[in-house]
């Protein structure tokens, strides 16, 4: 029997081994489960435009992130419409890392002047302008001081180098008129997109990116169906609005970031193609479309809180 020095001694070098094959051993397991991370991000979806502040999303915050990363949704960007809801975007942002805010002045507030949520903009985190524009279908804002406020924001976009994110509703003249009048921001979105081929392609000519929500799934909808056909892909984001325009099969329930996965394969049936196709194309194109977001997926994996 050997006494405890000697047994020490000589166990030193076998010891010594062990522990660096451990280490090389743990080095290649973190460098694999980092690899698989990344590739998780790579082959994921971006939900463009939401509003997961609202409290009619289901299952809360916590809840639609989670839904969405069982889903492969590793972002979405939580959308202003006013001083309180850009506010409510930006404080999300800053605690979990999927979620991406703007701040704007929806066209049915613009009667309350841009000057409401002109400080926020420079605010940590915000990656877009919007959504304003033109909405003449409810006209909840007078006409007058809708246009006054897209185009305010138009100018806050351009001057900030920060994309613009657009709604429009019966009012494609107008908005195209505005845009031209002030100059099309370098990186424009058509949220919501309800026209057909021609206003696809004159979106498309101005340089913009056309989102398609779960309207696109609707039967009747037989016009941004032939859109979604013809939109290049390199300017083809999906979005979910939620928890407004859940898409089939849930038409009528409260929408939620998860389901931006249905919009992409019911646009994927129309086109014939791959459903990875449209995630892929899609996800590229919103990366282009707002930079801001990319940071973020190369740093905390999806659904993952900021918070320590």
């Amino acid at each position: 029997m050997t006494s405890a020095g000697e047994g020490s001694a000589s166990d030193e070098p076998e010891s010594s081994e062990r522990s660096e094959r451990d280490q090389q051993q743990g080095s290649a397991s973190d460098e694999e489960h980092s690899s698989e991370r990344q590739r998780a991000r790579q082959a994921s979806w971006i939900d463009s435009h939401c509003h997961v502040y609202e409290e009619r999303i289901p299952g809360g915050v916590d809840g639609a992130l989670a839904e969405a990363r069982d889903a492969g949704v590793a972002a979405m960007v939580t959308v202003g419409c006013d001083r309180e809801t850009s506010l409510a975007g930006i404080d999300l942002a800053s605690r979990f890392t999927p979620i991406h805010a703007t701040v704007g002045l929806h066209p049915h507030e613009a009667r309350h002047g841009v000057e409401t949520v002109l400080d926020l903009f420079d605010r940590p985190g915000v990656v877009a302008v919007g959504e304003c524009g033109l909405d003449y279908y409810y006209d909840h804002s007078p006409r007058d001081a809708q246009r006054r406020a897209f185009a305010e924001q138009i100018a806050i976009a351009n001057d900030r180098v920060l994309p613009l994110v657009v709604h429009t509703r019966d009012a494609w003249e107008d908005t195209f008129d505005i845009l031209d009048t002030e100059g099309v921001p370098q990186r424009t979105i058509i949220h919501c997109f309800t026209g057909g081929p021609d206003e696809m392609r004159a979106s498309v000519e101005r340089g913009a990116y056309v989102s398609f929500s779960g309207i696109v799934t609707f039967a009747k909808s037989t016009e941004i169906h032939d859109a979604a056909r013809e939109c290049p892909l390199e300017r083809m984001l999906v979005e979910t609005d939620s928890p407004y325009l859940a898409p089939s099969p849930n038409r009528g329930r409260a929408n939620t970031p998860a389901w931006v996965t249905l919009v992409g394969e019911h646009i994927a049936g129309l086109r014939q193609v791959p459903v990875d196709t449209i995630r892929d194309a899609t996800r590229a194109a919103t990366l282009r479309a707002i930079p801001g977001i990319g940071p973020s997926l190369m740093a905390t994996p999806p659904g993952e809180s900021t918070e320590p």
